[in-house]
């Protein structure tokens, strides 16, 4: 496409010509022609318009330490204070200080004041704070605390405060005095060992003195005192009863299962003294078993009654075998093959549906298998509709070569008329399974066996793949050991912080997903993360190669990610979101931070954080996207940091007027978490908050001790229909009635904001028409205006009160020069690269658009900026009948961001 094309495209689509403009788009080589190079230079802090460095009070802490006011939101004095952060992980914490001064400066010119450091335990010095060349984790190294103090400085100095992490991904280890069985977990399952082993207890300990206690050359302060430090985070993204859940307390060497168990019987014994007395708690129930549940049991009808699955590409046949199997007894069994395996593991399953299953009552299911290698599949019993939820049991099952039967007995905590027996996770793997004699009978024995004593301290740990086998009371009783066990853990290291080490900042546990409300809201601060397609990884953890990041936009959902984080918040406890991101190479990523920050500011919230800025201890000027997460050289990430700052941290998007609130007691999360799922524990929609009401009204969890105040509203209160919700300000709109054209419109009184399929519609926002144009996804972008100096008038003027200065950010897809994108079956395009993420410069596309703002068109000038933000490039600004000023930007100035000005 010639260049002279480019100037008519831009022409059309600013009057509206969007079809005209969707067919010249439909040609081959229409996004590579619509994309530019446009770096954002990692060392930047000129003055410009794009510089709200003057946005943060500096020094970080010259107010004090950040504390909690009364109406249970954080504090710099006497001033409200709200956070947009950033991650930095690895050697990213620990740069060269000539680097850290350049680093500092340029997150302060985006307005970020916070940075959150994490990831800093696991590796030794220069990519970790650990000291190099010992074979234990208990030192730190001096360099790295250097360049540490030395960043942190810097960031205090430019008014951006610190958040410390002090248990991430460090991997204990037997030369740590531990046992030597601790090396048989992953570094994330050591961790789990601290809830309830006091020697892991002591080493986490250990490290916060020697980190907390440090004191910084560079401030002549200790971590401990220093107002700089906001937060200090114990533990990350863990918690005992959500490693219960995900089945690693299963997965535990004997040694550990052996001190948790002692525990165990020592709370039984003191809650009931006697087995006799624990039985009649326990309501132990022996049934007999009923008749058979299942059709088809022999296979006899072929695969009749039973239905094989396949998802997303994968390949599996399965076929009805009758050869003499001693074991079996000259029954015939089901062999599937899986030829081509999933993107994930449920891409194959086999199951028998339509089936009738009543709660609270036992059920025994038996099965005999194999597999051509040892594997692990699951089994369990969900529905067999929409939206197809596990019933109350599910279990990993870890086929081997040889035939072997296997059987549970469980019970259901819900019912339901089409149910089914699901085989699953079979498509992780290309391999040979063979299944036989499937049953499923009403009955057994569930609760407490004649050899499980208190008395002599036999009454096992309950393990999640037998959980079922337990009555209804025993599994209240387990959840309730496992929430005391895990709060005594919290507790103990917060008084060790606040007591004993004298920490200022304040603390925070985990996230709110990981452990529960009301064990959160016993500390500090409340927190929580979500990404939006965050990464699969098909065959192994963090493969660089076969991984998959679906390319969709979040506009198509009602809320995505954000509902589910407003329903954890907790009433009268600061609320913050320390990881969040849409990550790379999704192309329309640059609705993350908008979206976050608009919902964030309905919402009340207190801080966000993008994960991450950086993940790199060099190599700063990268040119280029690098990975999933990093936004330090994403230029529409970058970008949109600004106006979302203004949404949130300035507060140009109100807090909504009303509040929903439901009361959560520990009772009731200890009920609620016989059902739950390791990343699912218990939030307000759990308890009746339907997730749309985020989307309207601020939302809230009253926990115990909580009183629910009397003007919030109940969620039976809460008339949500249809497909547009607008929030109970008017300030955002989230309108999905167009199918696959979805949009979000952001109408502040000085942010505004178009986010989604906008190409080719008219938005009158206020003061402000804003008129895409078409673009390279359908017409997808996010389009945003910022006031920054002065105010936009709220009627059409002939004159400029006072100066107003605007910052018009246009962005959509971005990529990396010769991005080596992969087809994904099953996925949309441009869901996964492998290993070849490009090379540099970035690309980036221009938006076309016709913005139209009330003020006299004579007193209006515009520019199109820089990677720098300095005016390169002056544009004409028309008038449209009623004299008010026109600003069509198009891809033909090559930027994604704009000045506005009028006198």
């Amino acid at each position: 496409m010639r260049w002279w094309m480019l100037v008519i495209l831009a022409f059309i689509s600013g009057f509206g010509g969007w079809w005209t403009m969707r067919q010249v788009l439909s040609q081959e080589g229409k996004q590579d022609a619509l994309l530019f190079p446009f770096v954002l230079p990692w060392d930047d802090a000129s003055p410009s318009v794009t510089n709200i460095s003057h946005w943060l009070h500096k020094p970080a802490g010259k107010f004090g330490h950040i504390r909690i006011g009364a109406n249970g939101h954080l504090y710099a004095g006497k001033q409200r204070i709200r956070f947009l952060g950033v991650n930095s992980c690895f050697g990213a914490c620990f740069p060269r200080k000539e680097d850290s001064e350049k680093i500092a400066a340029r997150m302060a010119k985006f307005g970020i004041n916070i940075v959150r450091f994490h990831h800093m335990d696991m590796q030794e010095f220069p990519n970790g704070i650990r000291r190099r060349g010992v074979p234990h984790t208990r030192d730190l190294d001096p360099e790295a605390l250097d360049r540490l103090d030395y960043l942190i400085a810097q960031l205090k100095r430019n008014g951006i405060y610190v958040n410390l992490n002090l248990l991430v991904s460090r991997p204990f280890n037997a030369a740590d005095g531990l046992p030597k069985e601790i090396e048989q977990l992953g570094w994330k399952e050591r961790h789990i060992v601290g809830f309830f082993y006091e020697p892991c207890l002591e080493l986490q300990k250990e490290y916060a003195r020697k980190l907390l206690t440090h004191r910084n050359p560079y401030t002549g302060l200790t971590y401990a005192e220093d107002p700089v430090v906001a937060f200090v985070e114990i533990n990350n993204e863990n918690g005992l009863i959500h490693a219960w859940l995900s089945g690693s307390i299963d997965r535990m060497p004997k040694v550990f299962q052996d001190e948790l168990q002692r525990q165990w019987n020592a709370w039984l014994k003191a809650r009931y003294g006697t087995t006799e007395k624990l039985r009649k708690a326990w309501g132990v129930k022996e049934e007999p078993l009923g008749n058979e549940m299942l059709r088809n049991t022999n296979f006899e009808a072929g695969l009749q009654n039973w239905v094989l699955e396949r998802h997303a590409g994968a390949e599996a046949t399965a076929e009805v075998v009758a050869e003499p199997i001693p074991e079996l007894k000259g029954l015939r069994f089901v062999r599937i093959e899986v030829t081509k395996r999933g993107q994930v593991g449920w891409h194959v399953q086999f199951h028998q549906p339509n089936l009738k299953v009543q709660p609270d009552r036992p059920y025994t299911l038996s099965f005999w298998a194999k597999a051509e290698q040892p594997c692990t599949i699951s089994v369990g019993i969900s529905q067999a509709h929409e939206p197809w939820q596990n019933l109350g049991f599910s279990a990993e099952v870890k086929l081997t070569q040889e035939w072997r039967e296997y059987r549970f007995t469980f019970i259901l905590n819900r019912g339901d008329d089409n149910a089914r027996v699901i085989f699953s996770n079979l498509g992780a793997q290309t391999t040979t399974y063979w299944f036989a004699a499937p049953s499923l009978r009403p009955g057994g024995i569930v609760g407490l066996a004649a050899n499980e004593r208190l008395e002599d301290g036999t009454v096992p740990i309950f393990l999640r793949a037998r959980f079922g086998e337990r009555t209804p009371e025993a599994q209240r009783d387990w959840m309730r050991f496992l929430w005391e066990t895990e709060d005594r853990y919290w507790q103990t290291i917060y008084r060790y912080l606040k007591d004993e080490l004298k920490v200022k900042a304040l603390v925070i546990g985990t996230i709110v997903g990981c452990s529960t409300p009301n064990m959160m809201a016993k500390l500090d601060c409340v927190d929580t993360h979500a990404y939006w397609q965050h990464p699969m990884f098909p065959s192994r953890p963090w493969d660089p190669e076969d991984w998959i990041v679906p390319n969709r936009t979040m506009v198509n959902e009602r809320g995505g990610t954000l509902p589910g984080l407003a329903l954890r918040r907790v009433l009268g406890k600061p609320h913050s979101v320390t990881e969040y991101n849409h990550p790379a190479p999704n192309t329309y990523c640059s609705e993350a931070f908008l979206l976050l920050a608009a919902y964030a500011a309905l919402q009340d919230w207190d801080a966000i954080y993008a994960f991450s800025y950086s993940h790199r201890r060099d190599g700063w000027d990268l040119r280029r996207i690098p990975n999933f997460f990093d936004i330090d050289q994403h230029p529409t990430k970058m970008v949109t940091l600004i106006p979302a700052a203004a949404m949130f941290v300035r507060g140009d998007v109100k807090p909504a007027k009303q509040q929903v609130v439901v009361k959560l007691t520990k009772e009731q999360e200890v009920d609620l978490l016989r059902r739950s799922w390791a990343w699912l524990l218990v939030h307000a929609g759990h308890v009746g908050v339907p997730n749309e009401a985020a989307l309207v009204h601020r939302v809230a969890i009253a926990t115990d001790g909580k009183r629910v105040p009397p003007t919030a509203l109940k969620p039976e209160q809460v008339k949500i229909g249809g497909n547009r919700f607008v929030s109970d300000t008017g300030e955002l709109i989230w309108d999905l009635t167009e199918k696959w054209r979805e949009v979000v419109i952001v109408n502040a009184q000085n942010s505004k904001a178009v986010i989604g399929f906008v190409g080719g519609k008219r938005f009158e926002l206020s003061s402000v028409v804003i008129e895409p144009g078409q673009t390279t996804q359908d017409g997808w972008c996010a389009i945003t205006l910022t006031v920054m100096d002065g105010s936009l008038p709220t009627r059409p003027s002939s004159r400029v009160p006072r100066p107003v200065r605007l910052l018009i950010t246009a962005t959509g897809y971005a990529e990396n020069t010769d991005m080596g994108w992969k087809e994904v079956p099953g996925y949309p395009p441009k869901s996964s690269c492998g290993r070849n993420w490009g090379k540099p410069p970035s690309l980036v596309e221009g938006i076309s658009a016709s913005i139209t703002l009330s003020l006299p068109a004579k007193r209006v000038q515009a520019w199109a900026l820089d990677e720098r933000g300095q005016r390169k490039s002056q544009i004409p600004v028309t008038a449209d009948p009623s004299g008010n000023a026109v600003i069509r930007i198009s891809p033909q100035w090559q930027t994604l961001w704009y000045e506005v000005e009028a006198r």
